[in-house]
């Protein structure tokens, strides 16, 4: 696994990082000249030459690496990535249990001890994703822990680090038998077309589970539903089966069409009855202010940051916009969700841009619902960044 380099760490970053905040940044390192090779094991002391912890180094948009134990004694080898997949199929076992639910995440980096390692499971089937060349260099090692876990059908990799100005190579099938796509797996009791082999992005977000049970099972029903930024339609697909009256999907990729057809169809709905739009989102607000259409609900999840030709958004600056459109749109005692996977702001801020929203088109609201990530997406208390997803369902009063 390499040599062990001692990394010091500067005075006012050691105390966060011996309370078990697991991300090494850049700022806190005083000799950065010794790292030279990603995948290189730190062994993190303070500026007294005490033990903190040890590390990998692999550098990602979020620092030079992470923490992986705390334990001087501790060697990073395939015993201790034996152990961390161990743990982390013993926290979910009641996922590989559930018979309606095929799809959900193994293993969610930092939260399950290994931060830049991502692994998602679809009835059997592994998709792994590399944040940096430093946890890639582990590569053979989590491979066999998994296979020494559970019981491998196929292993898929996505390496979302900079491999020739690219971030997804695309050689995804590292092993074992190749599934026929599209793969069907399930989602409580619903049915997802996914494409292991299809670049960044398999066909659904599995974070938004709870959410769209919540719609299915409390919300649809009798409704109108507007899904923007709708990607292959999941959230329409749920709704429709929880009774909406009709869904209208919104989204500017081409290919989101062909995609949400797929789904509607693979759950027994003729996509007919539905409404797919291929759309910039910004121009449907205008569209549908100048034919005066309004829903019963509305689902936003737009991405942190997205460029269309004449529209550019970012969740941190662009979301009061995005709801104050939304408001216009949205039938009295109707009901908004709003979501955002933007980890650079927390759950306060976000409803602060909800409040000023509503306040700024003189309207009223309630909020009835909260949401975070589920719990096959496991976090730690230490690092509140990890946990970013953010979806409130605001009910909007009449007034």
């Amino acid at each position: 696994m390499g040599k062990e380099l001692n990394i010091k760490v500067k005075t006012k970053f050691a105390s966060k990082i011996s309370k078990g905040f697991p991300l090494v940044i850049k700022e806190s390192i005083a000799n950065s000249h010794v790292l030279q090779e990603e995948g290189s094991i730190m062994r993190l002391v303070d500026e007294n030459n005490r033990f903190l912890a040890k590390g990998y180094y692999g550098k990602q948009n979020k620092g030079y690496g992470w923490v992986l134990t705390q334990s001087e004694n501790e060697t990073i080898d395939q015993t201790f990535f034996n152990g961390k997949i161990r743990a982390a199929v013993e926290f979910r076992k009641n996922y590989f249990e559930d018979p309606e639910s095929t799809a959900f995440r193994l293993f969610n980096g930092e939260g399950d001890g290994v931060g830049g390692l991502i692994i998602d499971h679809y009835d059997g089937h592994y998709v792994i994703s590399w944040y940096s060349k430093g946890i890639y260099s582990f590569k053979d090692t989590i491979i066999k822990a998994l296979q020494d876990t559970v019981e491998v059908k196929s292993i898929y990799q996505k390496k979302r680090f900079d491999t020739k100005g690219q971030y997804v190579d695309e050689d995804d099938f590292v092993m074992g038998e190749q599934p026929a796509f599209p793969l069907l797996v399930k989602e409580n009791g619903v049915q997802f077309a996914v494409y292991l082999n299809d670049g960044a992005m398999v066909g659904v977000f599995l974070d938004q589970r709870d959410v769209r049970r919540k719609i299915r099972d409390e919300y649809a029903k009798g409704k109108t539903v507007l899904n923007m930024f709708s990607y292959t339609g999941a959230f329409s697909v749920f709704a429709a089966l929880g009774g909406a009256v009709k869904t209208t999907s919104v989204d500017l990729a081409n290919r989101s069409l062909p995609k949400t057809v797929e789904q509607f169809s693979v759950n027994g709905i003729d996509p007919e009855t539905q409404n797919i739009v291929v759309m910039d989102v910004f121009k449907y607000f205008k569209y549908a202010v100048k034919k005066a259409l309004k829903f019963d609900m509305v689902i936003l999840d737009p991405p942190s940051f997205a460029k269309s030709k004449k529209f550019t958004f970012s969740a941190g600056k662009d979301y009061t916009n995005l709801l104050k459109d939304t408001i216009a749109i949205t039938e009295d005692n109707g009901v908004i969700i709003a979501s955002t996977n933007c980890s650079t702001f927390d759950m306060k801020k976000f409803k602060s841009f909800i409040d000023a929203a509503f306040r700024e088109m003189n309207g009223k609201y309630e909020i009835i619902e909260e949401f975070s990530l589920p719990t096959d997406f496991k976090t730690v208390s230490e690092y509140k960044e990890g946990n970013y997803l953010k979806v409130v369902f605001i009910k909007k009063i009449k007034g």
